[in-house]
């Protein structure tokens, strides 16, 4: 039982030493995030334990992963959302917020499943729908900029 409280209590101090740690490590980091729309035209956002804001799901890919089998599983870990069709590739972003060596893909999800609200853990604390119109104040600021870009028409950028 303490052992466990223990894990809990440093848990995301070990996730941000994990991120530390790949950022210098690895040659060339890939990530993928999904806008998740739902049929009312909101759409989905995650808030990290380890992180301030609200931000699109996602994650990293993993060695031997394609990019969508990392967003399946990000998405199916942090929203317990189920994609149905193939989500459309929106653009591929150079994230030199994070490292001089990583790109970020974000996908569009229209045709998907949530049997149940996700339940919240150690990564993911809030979760939720928002209408483009009423999103929270403290959504990053890249999250921002892809809603402008999809829904406002503001032209693609080229950094995350």
């Amino acid at each position: 039982m303490r052992l466990r409280r223990l894990r809990r209590m440093f848990e995301p101090a070990i996730r941000r030493g994990m991120h530390f740690y790949w950022r210098f490590s690895r040659g060339a980091t890939l990530g993928t995030r999904a806008m998740v729309i739902d049929g009312a035209g909101r759409i989905f956002l995650v808030k990290h334990s380890y992180i301030d804001g609200w931000h699109l799901p996602g994650g990293g890919v993993e060695t031997g992963e394609t990019l969508l089998e990392a967003l399946a599983r990000e998405l199916a870990e942090e929203g317990n959302i189920l994609l149905g069709a193939a989500p459309q590739l929106y653009s591929v972003y150079f994230n030199k917020r994070t490292s001089r060596r990583d790109h970020v893909a974000l996908f569009i999800v229209r045709d998907f499943r949530q049997d149940a609200s996700p339940l919240s853990d150690h990564e993911i604390v809030e979760h939720g729908f928002f209408a483009i119109d009423a999103l929270p104040d403290d959504v990053s600021r890249a999250t921002r900029a892809r809603v402008s870009e999809v829904f406002g028409g503001t032209a693609i950028s080229e950094l995350w």
